[in-house]
């Protein structure tokens, strides 16, 4: 073999070796056991669910000091942000006490990511009586959940699943009483 097509193929292994990438880690909402009690969101259809642009995305945006984010390139959600957070209700949320089918619009203002510190749900919720039906229209809510979280990406995700099922118990207990929950 020539030294040419030897430094050629050594050049060519490298390139392919500088290729390569880290693999892709995928992370849920959706907690490994469901919530006891909770049978599905039967009644409870979504209107919408947002999120702020910043974390709208299928890779996981972290906090980074007091005004910088990270985009973690091999931490994915296993579906968009808004489809985790609609799995993760759905398995969390009760069926309504107070009788007929409700509707739920959540608006999340801030979805924080700290790792070592902490994971942050702040959202303002609509929940509604179906159209007709006599009572009040409409709720409109806002809730904060706030969890400690451990250094790493997993006890991140372990933290804001805990924050959904927080944020599901309020919306489970507005729906039984008719009343926004007080703050915490």
């Amino acid at each position: 073999m020539s030294l040419s097509l030897k430094v050629s193929l050594l050049g060519a292994l490298l390139l392919l070796a500088a290729c390569r990438s880290d693999p892709i880690h995928y992370h849920t909402l959706l907690p490994a056991q469901p919530a006891p009690g909770a049978h599905g969101a039967a009644n409870i259809q979504f209107e919408q669910i947002s999120v702020p642009p910043q974390v709208d995305r299928p890779q996981m945006v972290i906090r980074q000091g007091s005004s910088g984010l990270a985009i973690l390139e091999t931490e994915w959600w296993g579906a968009s942000l808004v489809d985790e957070l609609r799995n993760a209700l759905v398995d969390q949320l009760s069926s309504p006490a107070i009788g007929g089918k409700l509707s739920l619009r959540l608006d999340v203002q801030r979805f924080d990511s700290v790792p070592g510190e902490y994971a942050l749900i702040d959202a303002q919720w609509r929940l509604r009586t179906a159209e007709g039906e006599s009572g009040k229209a409409f709720l409109n809510c806002r809730t904060t959940v706030r969890t400690p979280s451990g250094p790493s990406i997993d006890d991140l995700v372990v933290a804001h699943q805990n924050n959904v099922k927080r944020l599901a118990a309020a919306i489970n207990l507005t729906a039984k009483t008719d009343r926004c929950p007080a703050s915490p």
